[in-house]
């Protein structure tokens, strides 16, 4: 067991406050915080604050397990992976919406690294889709509210809102659609929208707002799509001109409450909008984009890899965790995933000795991760004490786990692989993408 430093990635659309809190910091930071990593993704890594490299230099994570990777993965995980950890814990704050992305299933990513590299494209060139052979399944949790775009709406009800924008030079888009309510209809008006030539946007995209602006305005800034229309506006500002502000109108909009969530599959367009949140996902850098970025837009890629199919849009909420007797205090986020779990752990005044560490020889890593309050962990010999955003990596050969509240309350995250444990690789509850209501509104279920 030892703490692990979280490898800080600053972006534009993060915070100089929102981390900084979770930390206890009242003071700014120089830089927007935009995510925290904790994990051994090559690109960052996270590093060990009591391990030493043979130069004397801090350690990473990354060097850890390629140094001893049965002792840190265990050996189910390296017979199933590979000496990888296959899944990164993030702490995100967005303060501004992010660009529109969807993530490609193992089959595609395979298929799409491998036409890549026979193209010679290099691992680093923005042209490339697949930097990795992987997929990137995602499971996203609210620390308050926080807003997102995720999977496309109910084409009927993308109609109405549409024609609620109440601008002619709609009208072909708003009959294409209303022709094809179905996964046909949205994947033709997605195209046309996406294909369309900068100038025709130029064109469209400024009435699309003063509709917008209209419908705000007879309806006091709400109604039953003032969500939606606030959003566009939003988009537009922040990126003045770009295909996909007209996009993000054919997908639902949630807002989350604090430990609320939503899983995010293959194939699912979306963006997250603001707010600060709990991010666990595969280990993979491959992102398809689809607009709200500067960054390149392969568009017959995007449309190979995206599902059109609409979806229900319902906050997920954690569950107890599967599998023989509940550890009480523990709760999971179901995901269709091997690759990783997720679960929030609650302490009061008892101490909690955590589940899945009693079997050697079916042992995995783990992180933990804490967001509220202060705990101790105590790992055989072990103890280590963790505040807000302070981590801890628990290697396989470590032994059972047990942690204490150090405050009144505490919340921990807890992120293991999904392969080994209890309800190891098999689907927790049968649920689509949960997301906003088939209307567009932004509602709670």
């Amino acid at each position: 067991m030892e703490l692990l430093e979280a490898a800080v990635r600053s972006y534009a659309w993060g915070s100089r406050t929102a981390i900084a809190q979770l930390r206890g910091d009242r003071n700014p930071t120089p830089h927007p915080e935009a995510e925290l990593w904790l994990g051994a993704h090559p690109g960052d890594p996270a590093m060990l604050a009591g391990s030493r490299s043979e130069n004397g230099a801090a350690r990473s994570l990354l060097e850890q397990i390629d140094a001893d990777p049965v002792g840190q993965l265990g050996r189910q995980v390296l017979a199933q992976f590979g000496p990888r950890l296959p899944f990164l814990l993030k702490v995100l704050a967005a303060e501004e919406p992010l660009s529109l992305q969807a993530h490609p299933s193992k089959r595609q990513a395979e298929e799409g690294f491998d036409r890549e590299e026979e193209r010679g494209l290099p691992i680093d060139s923005p042209l490339r889709n697949y930097r990795d052979r992987n997929h990137k399944p995602e499971v996203v949790v609210a620390l308050g509210p926080f807003e997102a775009l995720a999977g496309f709406r109910d084409a009927a009800s993308t109609v109405e809102l549409l024609a609620a924008i109440d601008v002619p030079e709609l009208a072909p888009h708003i009959a294409l659609l209303r022709g094809e309510q179905d996964e046909a209809g949205l994947r033709a008006l997605f195209t046309t929208w996406i294909t369309m030539p900068q100038n025709a946007v130029d064109e469209l995209l400024p009435k699309v707002v003063q509709g917008c602006v209209r419908y705000l305005t007879a309806h006091s800034g709400g109604g039953p799509l003032g969500a939606v229309m606030r959003t566009v506006l939003e988009i537009s500002d922040t990126y003045p001109g770009d295909v996909g502000v007209l996009s993000s109108m054919l997908l639902n909009r949630v807002t989350l409450q604090d430990g609320e969530a939503l899983y995010l599959p293959a194939g699912n367009l979306h963006a997250y909008l603001r707010g600060v949140a709990v991010e666990v996902m595969a280990n993979s850098d491959n992102v398809l984009r689809g607009g709200l970025t500067p960054k390149h837009v392969d568009v017959p890629e995007l449309l190979r890899v995206l599902d059109f199919g609409s979806v229900d849009a319902v906050p997920m909420t954690d569950t107890t965790a599967p599998g023989g007797p509940p550890i009480p205090g523990e709760y999971e986020y179901p995901a269709h995933t091997q690759d990783f779990r997720l679960s929030r752990v609650l302490l009061g005044v008892d101490p909690l000795t955590l589940g899945g560490r009693d079997n050697p020889d079916a042992r995995g890593p783990e992180i933990l991760l804490c967001v509220d309050g202060a705990v101790e962990l105590r790992c055989g010999e072990q103890r280590l004490e963790l505040g807000g955003t302070q981590a801890a990596w628990i290697a396989a050969a470590d032994p059972a786990l047990t942690l204490r509240a150090l405050t009144p309350s505490a919340r921990v995250f807890r992120s293991t692989v999904g392969a080994i444990g209890p309800g190891a690789g098999k689907p927790l509850v049968s649920h689509q993408l949960d997301t906003a209501n088939s209307r567009g509104e932004d509602v709670r279920p």
